[in-house]
């Protein structure tokens, strides 16, 4: 995507074919699958990898094992250490049980319950999980300072030869089992660690495959890496998408994203969320954002995709299922299909009765309605949430609103409000 001035030596074929062996019986060789439905409605041939099946649920146990099984015993005695509130945590936990090595994990307070105790699960009586602080960061500033003081191997998510080398594997697995040449591959990124690691695997062995970065737009660390020429650090960012947000990519996996990735799509975390419905409704898969930003991207990029082998990587499916209706009201804002609205109503009986048989279409529905009464005001204003079967109808019903003088304030372009409020 930008010119480079400087090259960086890729991991060789040689080297991630070595991981590949290293984890022979700890990360399971994931399918790749044809999905039909898709394939039709984006008239082209199209493959999921499948590593939302992984052992582990995500990719992540490839390079923490790896980077793990290249560290000299004597080093490894020390014990390893890691920081994450996600995936790359249960691959560092797993790796640790695996390879019977005591490890320590740094996670934020506010990491949810269920993640630690995943964690716990995965790496029994090898791990231990250390809460501190209110973000990754500070997590991360623990790990390190730890790491340092106490002659531990710090086992980075992303930004490692080794960890890039393992991640590598998934690129392989896909050569060897896809009987077509490819022409488009589609990568989350997050750190950069799984577009280095493929990529890398593919620029030397089918430099005729484009390489496609997925970033998730309220995160967009890598394209605006890219767009720079140098490593950005973005002052703020939407953390929907966890597994894919971070404030700033690795400096190695920077360098070789310049050499590997062809182009980049942001993927506006509404769609993601649509897409994550959509996978979960239409072909029974369950994924975690992360892993539906592949799938998510393709109808930005549905022309060049037509009569072409694609490939898109299913990242992970650590899913909570607690995010749920957040993730059906972000889909439902994005489709056009949920609006909210600050209405003023006159403060006298039959005013809300008149709006809901005056303004309201057949088919609206109400799903949200806040509203206190103050008797020594002529009118009131109302928070109301309204969903609506098909996105052409919002005009109508704005339509309505105005004919019937309807005093009202639209929120879902007004960030500041909307947040407040909703």
């Amino acid at each position: 995507m930008s010119t480079s001035t400087t090259t960086t030596v890729l991991p060789s074929v040689e080297a991630i074919y070595k991981a590949k062996m290293r984890l022979r019986g700890v990360a399971e060789p994931t399918p790749l699958t044809y999905n039909y439905h898709m394939s039709e409605h984006y008239g082209c041939r199209l493959y999921f990898k499948r590593e939302d099946m992984q052992v582990v649920r995500s990719y992540k146990i490839r390079g923490a094992y790896n980077k793990m099984a290249t560290v000299p015993r004597d080093k490894l005695a020390n014990g390893v250490v890691c920081a994450s509130a996600g995936n790359h945590a249960q691959g560092f936990a797993l790796a640790c049980q695996k390879m019977q090595v005591k490890g320590k994990v740094y996670m934020p307070s506010v990491t949810p319950r269920q993640k630690i105790k995943k964690v716990n699960l995965f790496g029994k009586e090898w791990v231990e999980v250390v809460l501190t602080g209110d973000t990754f960061d500070d997590a991360y500033h623990e790990a390190v300072r730890d790491a340092e003081e106490n002659g531990k191997e710090f086992i980075h998510p992303f930004n490692d030869p080794r960890t890039i080398e393992g991640q590598g594997t998934v690129g392989l697995e896909i050569l060897e089992d896809c009987n077509e040449s490819l022409d488009f591959v589609f990568c989350a990124i997050g750190g950069g660690g799984l577009v280095s690691g493929l990529g890398s695997y593919f620029h030397q062995l089918s430099p005729n495959t484009k390489i496609i970065g997925v970033e998730p737009a309220g995160a967009p660390a890598m394209y605006e890496s890219l767009k720079a020429g140098e490593p950005v650090t973005l002052e703020h960012i939407d953390s929907f998408v966890d597994g894919a947000a971070v404030r700033r990519v690795g400096d190695l996996t920077f360098k070789i994203a310049q050499q590997v990735v062809d182009d980049m799509v942001l993927v506006p975390e509404g769609k993601v969320c649509s897409t994550i419905l959509q996978l979960y409704n239409e072909e029974g898969i369950v994924v975690e954002p992360a892993g539906a930003l592949t799938v998510a991207a393709l109808d930005f990029y549905k022309e060049q995709i037509k009569g072409k082998n694609v490939v898109c990587i299913l990242s992970g499916s650590n899913n909570d299922i607690t995010r749920t209706e957040e993730i059906k009201e972000r889909s439902l804002l994005y489709e056009g299909l949920k609006h909210y609205f600050i209405i003023r109503f006159p403060q006298r009986a039959g005013a809300l009765r008149d709006f809901l048989n005056n303004v309201l279409g057949p088919n609206d529905d109400i799903t949200h309605f806040e509203y206190t009464k103050k008797h020594n005001r002529d009118s009131g204003p109302a928070l109301v949430g309204i969903q609506l079967q098909q996105w052409e109808d919002y005009n109508r019903l704005l339509e309505r609103m105005q004919a019937s003088k309807i005093d009202y304030q639209t929120l879902n372009d007004s960030k500041m409000l909307f947040d407040l409020l909703v």
